[in-house]
């Protein structure tokens, strides 16, 4: 083919044509070259070019290994209907936070049909989740915001990207909250809650038959409060001191779940706990060990129907869950 009197359209034609004989055909580079009577160097370059204009896209799955002694364990412990336990590794985090956004995206195809409304939060998990979804053609979704969007942190774990993107890939419609998670004052709270918009799609979310959230801990190095720009990392220390171990849905809450009388929960444009738990099938996506505490607060609280966790995470909510108990009898 002579690149100087084509167009761009024709050069990606014959780019893709070249991909496919290699990648889905399983031919060999030295018979694309035969076919095409250029150099293997050549078909070298041009897949290549493939991949960088995007008609290759190339993705390793990684077997997702879980512990079912685990899973079993926190199933009967905590009444869930099902709990999924990444075998983790530590030292690469960014792995395991992909790894469980396959598991919790596997979870919430299962419980995905036509004409539902799907909750949904915010946060990094989350993020992993709507990446792994794959395109499902679906009819009459809508996915809903409820929780107020991310101050000065990463606008891609926000939750009116996120109910947009899988409203994409559900082939559906998304209803966002116009508001920030926390607001000023009380007063603006009250007013952001009562707007007619906001109240609509929260009085929905309530009946919402699939509802999927992240934990949050506090922990500076892993609270998506703090990412976001909500909290310093200097006030972290004081929260810990009221006895709030994490938040659910943007509520502080303490060891037993209870959403904690604070001047920040007054605040909070969001879905209460004790309303999204109501209906529906409930799905927490939480892992690392610094956010045990609160997946157990969570769970204590009742809250989760479903739990997508790692086996560190795992492992020490029953450690800190056994602990208490024994110091109780």
């Amino acid at each position: 083919m002579n690149w100087g009197v084509v167009t761009e359209d024709e050069r990606l034609e014959y780019l893709g044509k070249i991909a496919t004989w290699y990648y889905e055909d399983d031919l060999d580079q030295s018979e694309i070259a035969r076919r095409i009577g250029k150099s293997r160097s050549m078909v070298s370059r041009l897949l290549n070019e493939a991949r960088e204009k995007g008609l290759v896209q190339i993705r390793v799955q990684v077997p997702l290994r879980t512990d079912t002694r685990l899973e079993e364990e926190l199933q009967e412990t905590f009444g869930l209907s099902e709990a999924r336990v990444l075998v983790s590794d530590e030292l690469d985090w960014e792995m395991t936070l992909r790894r469980l956004g396959r598991l919790g995206a596997i979870a919430l195809q299962r419980r995905l049909r036509s004409g539902i409304d799907v909750a949904i939060g915010w946060g990094a998990a989350l993020h992993s989740v709507v990446r792994a979804m794959p395109q499902i053609q679906l009819e009459g979704v809508t996915v809903l915001q409820v929780m107020g969007s991310v101050g000065d942190g990463d606008p891609g774990i926000d939750g009116s990207n996120l109910a947009r993107d899988l409203a994409e890939k559900l082939a559906g419609d998304f209803r966002y909250l116009a508001a920030p998670l926390i607001v000023s004052n009380e007063e603006t709270a009250a007013d952001l809650l009562s707007d007619r918009t906001i109240a609509n799609t929260l009085t929905l979310a309530r009946s919402a038959e699939v509802g999927i959230f992240g934990i949050g801990a506090i922990d500076s190095r892993v609270s998506g409060l703090v990412r976001a720009g909500y909290f310093t990392e200097d006030i972290v220390p004081a929260l810990r001191e009221q006895g709030i171990v994490g938040d659910f849905l943007g509520f502080l809450i303490d060891e037993r779940g209870r959403i904690v009388d604070s001047p920040y929960n007054h605040r909070v444009i969001a879905l209460r706990p004790d309303e999204v738990a109501a209906n529906g099938t409930v799905i927490g996506v939480a892992g690392n060990r610094s956010k045990a505490a609160a997946i157990l607060a969570v769970l204590r609280a009742g809250y989760l129907d479903v739990l997508i966790t790692d086996s560190a995470a795992a492992h020490d909510v029953l450690t800190l869950h056994r602990e208490s108990a024994a110091r109780a009898g």
